[in-house]
């Protein structure tokens, strides 16, 4: 952390798709009963697999509960496979070829919105992709060359549906204007780059009197908190170097942003009572330092 629309969709990724989707259908109605969790001769997983609890790596699920499915050949994953939550709902919708990932995929919040969608190609994301915040809202709408890195236009939005920042990337680094917005709406900052450099003498800032800017970090503050190793990702990988969602032992929401070599660098770090469970504070990290502690909505208390 799949269905998406046809016309999007390149024809060859629509036939791995439609592979995974009629396998998917053939094993749950029962026509494929008989190579369910099968080995051949030579000790092969060939056909539909079906992972189920108790797996110790995997905490949360009652014994019996569906993991995740999808098709071996040869002990190597093709086609699209299902991993689920411990409440049932869709983690990660992911197309394989050869075991690895490869072709388009979607993975969801615990809740059942999406977090992201996108195109992976081993190890990195190419062609369009999308991100979405808890709420439902979109946050990343961004475009990659088939090398990972980001190329065109290049949008973030708040999370209350407002854009946030637009800018062109040229492999990898800004050029021409970015555009940077307040969460009402009113223009924040205006920046010409080249080639990843900025022009200052032709940048300026709009003060808003709407909003006050964003505290920088103390050189002395916290530091950001890295990966846990109870902390699991709905994603294939954790990105060290990118952005990631991580849940606790308990599924909960426990760091969201952008890393930087496994820590948090901008984002936020949710924080719970040990003994009732309840949110107390999200702590907001800027350039690896903590900078304060965000307003807990109706929707943060309920992760």
């Amino acid at each position: 952390m799949k269905l998406f629309n046809p016309s999007l969709l390149p024809a060859f990724g629509l036939i791995i798709l439609s592979y995974g989707q009629s396998a998917f259908a053939q094993a749950s109605n029962g026509m494929q009963v008989d190579t369910l969790n099968k080995l051949d001769e030579m000790g092969r997983k060939q056909g539909w697999w079906k992972v189920n609890a108790p797996k110790e790596e995997r905490p949360g699920y009652a014994d019996g509960q569906l993991i995740e499915e999808g098709r071996y050949t040869n002990s190597k994953r093709i086609g699209l496979w299902r991993r689920y939550w411990p409440n049932g709902k869709v983690m990660s919708e992911i197309v394989y070829q050869m075991g690895r990932p490869r072709g388009d995929y979607k993975t969801y919040y615990p809740d059942g919105k999406v977090e992201e969608q996108g195109n992976w190609d081993l190890d990195r994301n190419t062609g369009a992709f999308k991100r979405w915040h808890p709420n439902g809202q979109l946050a990343q709408d961004f475009t990659f060359n088939n090398y990972g890195t980001r190329n065109g236009v290049q949008k973030y939005y708040h999370e209350n549906g407002q854009l946030e920042v637009e800018v062109n990337v040229k492999e990898g680094k800004e050029d021409g204007t970015l555009k940077r917005y307040y969460a009402n709406g009113d223009l924040q900052q205006v920046a010409e780059f080249n080639g990843g450099v900025i022009n200052a003498s032709n940048s300026k800032y709009i003060r808003s009197v709407h909003k006050v800017e964003a505290p920088k970090p103390e050189p002395s503050a916290q530091p950001a908190p890295a990966k846990t190793a109870e902390e699991v990702t709905n994603a294939v990988v954790f990105r060290e170097n990118g952005f990631n969602t991580l849940y606790d032992r308990q599924l909960r929401l426990s760091q969201q942003g952008e890393f930087s070599n496994g820590k948090l660098w901008n984002g936020k770090y949710y924080r719970y009572n040990k003994s009732t469970g309840e949110l107390l504070k999200i702590e907001v990290y800027t350039d690896g330092r903590f900078t304060g502690n965000a307003v807990l909505s109706e929707e943060d208390k309920g992760h």
